[in-house]
Parts: structure tokens; sequence; C-alpha cells
């Protein structure tokens, strides 16, 4: 029989909670829920009023992986959804508006992606991402490197960037906007990502070209597009451990230690306990910035 909880008076079942799901970490779906709903409350502030595509993994990484961005068949009434253009007609997506569809979510064991505008406002950008991706033998080390070029380069045009682990082998650096559309803010992005190849040729790359990624550290613009995702702060991440694409500080950057970027979810817990949510400032609209002109 499957288990049912009930969370904020709506019922909802919960199955296989014993299922190793990160095989390394020997990490169990009740161990991920249980992470979920601890780490809910910096979590669903980011998820908060944006439409969410998951990418399931129900077997874990070595199982099927397939992204879900349409409502999926089963879902509650009660879980909020929202309608999103798209090229072909618009679509509905689901919106993690609370702890009880969190954990809905969570149960069907995903990571979790959001677009870089709000529901509200489709493809005016609130957020400018870089998704900085290590081309080995380029590690985490290099994306460091990079990262903190590009924080020097966005304070000069007055924006602010928070850093976070990818989840997998680089970081990501987020920041919040305001005036500008997807395309804009993907065409500045670009820019950027240009300059930063021009003043470090040997280490940074801004297209995707495969040939090109070994040893280099390919700063990913792309992600701004309006109908792109990006893995939200504080999701695990399918993979063998249970890896989380979480929020560090500037200072862990700047040290380049791997040791000290590679964060699981009891880790995660614990920096949430003792910090707070580094990227909560990300969150507050006094804090958004412009695009330079």
């Amino acid at each position: 029989m499957t288990p049912i909880t009930e969370v904020e008076g709506r019922r909802i079942p919960l199955s296989n909670l014993e299922k190793v799901i990160h095989p390394e970490d020997g990490f169990t779906k009740g161990e991920l829920l249980h992470y979920y709903a601890t780490a809910a409350g910096a979590l669903l502030p980011h998820l908060r009023d944006r439409p969410v595509s998951f990418l399931r993994y129900p077997d874990g990484p070595h199982g099927q992986v397939f992204f879900s961005k349409n409502v999926p068949p089963g879902t509650p009434e009660w879980v909020t959804t929202a309608d999103v253009p798209r090229s072909d007609g618009p679509s509905r997506m689901v919106m993690v508006q609370d702890l009880p569809s969190l954990m809905w979510a969570a149960n069907l064991v995903t990571e979790f992606h959001t677009h870089q505008w709000l529901a509200g406002a489709p493809g005016e950008a609130d957020r400018l991402v870089f998704d900085l991706d290590p081309g080995p033998p380029a590690g985490l080390e290099e994306c460091c490197e990079v990262a903190l070029w590009l924080r020097d380069r966005l304070a000069g045009d007055g924006i602010e960037a928070y850093p976070k682990t990818s989840g997998s082998k680089g970081l990501h650096l987020l920041a919040a906007v305001r005036g500008a559309s997807s395309e804009r803010t993907s065409a500045y992005a670009k820019a950027l990502a240009v300059e930063a190849e021009a003043a470090m040729p040997g280490l940074v790359l801004h297209r995707m070209t495969r040939s090109l990624r070994p040893g280099k550290v390919f700063v990913d613009w792309s992600q701004n597009a309006a109908k792109k995702t990006t893995a939200t702060p504080y999701t695990v991440r399918a993979r063998p451990t249970a890896a989380v694409s979480a929020p560090v500080s500037w200072e862990e950057v700047a040290s380049g230690a791997p040791e000290r970027l590679t964060l699981r979810a009891p880790d995660v817990l614990a920096r949430l306990a003792r910090d707070g949510d580094l990227m909560a400032a990300l969150l507050d609209p006094a804090r958004s910035t412009p695009l330079p002109d």
C-alpha cells in the first residue's frame, strides 16, 4: 500500500521510499523527500511564480531520464498551473507555489528547472544567467577563475552576481535584472561571453563547438533565451551522488577548491541551518538592476 502523508491539508501519496535513487551515496527516495521538505524555506522562493520543467529520473540516473514540460498526467487539481507561450502554441506548465506542490513534485523524483522570467510576464527577463561548463582537463578551478572575471565585469555595469554550483562539474552565475526582454538579456550575456574569451583566449570559449571545448570553460550565455531553463537553486541533480546545485560564497569561489564546491544534500541542509540562503538577495526586487544601454 502506498503511504499517504498530509502536508498543509493536502493528501499526498508517497511511493517507493526505500528505493535507492543516488546509488553512490546510497541515498533513498525517502531521504530525497526529507531533503526537499527541510530545504523548502530556501527553495520555494526561487520556484514561486515560475513555470517549472521537470527532469525526471524515477529509477535513478542510470534509469530512464526525461524532461517533462507540460503538466504531467495525474497532477492534482490543487497544483497551480500556467499557460506558457511557445512557437507552436501555448502549453500549460506546473508552478510549484507551496510545500504541498513541492512534495508532490519531489515524489515524482525530479530536478527542478525554471525560466529566467515570471509567469505573469513571459519573455521579460528578471534573471541573467551564465552556465560555466568546463571541458576536461579544465575543471572547477578554471570555472572559478572565469566566474571571478565575470563577477568583476558585471560589477562594472552595476550588476551584482551570485554564484552557485551546477551540481555537476561547473558553476552558475545569476543576477537580478529588470526592464529588458529575454532577447536583449541574451544579447548582453553573449557580448560578455565574447569579452571574456577575448580577455582569456586560452581559457574561455563562448561557442558550443565540441571540438574547441577541451581545456577551456564554455561560458553558456544561451540559457537567457525565453524558451530555455536552468537548474533552480537547491535542486538535487540527476547524478549518481545526491549532488545539489547550491549557492556558494565568493570566498569559496576564490579558493578554487573543488572540495568546497562539491555539495551534496546533507551538506546543503547543514549550510542552510548555519548560513541561510546565500542567494536571498537575488529575490529582493530592490536589488535588481537595469541592463546598460
